[in-house]
């Protein structure tokens, strides 16, 4: 059943393919893959036509939120994506979420009810309604590998090939994107809801792996801002 309420600490960490691969061959014995094995997962986010909600997200703040519509795999008009409003405030992650599809999402952000009930709706809605202009301003893509502890509330993910485009802002068209790391590079995320475990400790430590507050979208806005940046001063020379 899937879960739409949801409370944990997030960590993440960016990888060399060395860092990877030991990583990898130590969360045997830890860990198993879920049953999606490797997926591809596209996130888009919606912000306002100033980028606030980024822009504030980069300074970083002592709380801060976001709100994006997630695939797993490229989505149709009619499969399920879902809605996932997150928030984070003394390093605890607080994610809502709540299944629909794409034309549902485009009918929500242009005034409609929400298509669930309760808490999720009035959160989701109240956060719409404050922002008033959100539009689709970045698409991730990444291909996720997804670890859990059997037994345990431990989650992991490795998310290689992230990238991202700001145009053809819909999760239906493509897979597409610029890359954000380096060729090889990988993002991991450890979710969990207390301490992490020593063995997970000890393997990063041995592998020289360094706590990152690395943004997937923080960083593509970064990359089209600099681009921006860059075509301006070649205008000027010319």
């Amino acid at each position: 059943m899937a879960i739409n309420v949801m409370k944990r600490y997030e960590l993440k960490y960016l990888l060399n393919p060395e860092q990877t691969e030991y990583l990898r061959r130590k969360l045997n014995g830890h860990m198993e893959i879920d049953q999606y094995g490797r997926t591809q997962i596209a996130s888009l986010y919606y912000d306002t036509p100033s980028f606030r909600l980024i822009r504030t997200s980069l300074e970083k703040p002592l709380f801060k939120e976001k709100i994006r519509l997630r695939s797993y795999g490229l989505a149709t008009e009619d499969s399920p994506v879902y809605l996932e409003l997150k928030r984070k405030a003394d390093d605890i992650v607080y994610k809502r979420r709540v299944e629909m599809t794409v034309p549902q999402a485009g009918q929500f952000f242009a005034g409609e009810t929400c298509p669930c009930d309760g808490q999720i709706n009035r959160e989701i809605t109240t956060f719409r309604d404050y922002y008033k202009t959100l539009a689709p301003a970045c698409l991730i893509i990444c291909d996720r590998t997804a670890y859990f502890e059997p037994g345990g509330d431990l989650r992991l993910t490795i998310d290689e090939n992230p990238r991202y485009r700001m145009d053809r802002l819909t999760l239906t068209e493509s897979m597409e994107g610029y890359p954000l790391l380096d060729r090889g590079w990988t993002i991991l995320e450890v979710k969990v809801q207390d301490a992490m475990p020593l063995w997970l400790v000890k393997i990063l430590s041995a592998a020289k792996v360094r706590k990152s507050s690395f943004s997937k979208y923080g960083e593509a806005y970064r990359l089209e801002t600099l681009n921006a940046h860059y075509l301006y001063q070649l205008k000027e020379v010319s």
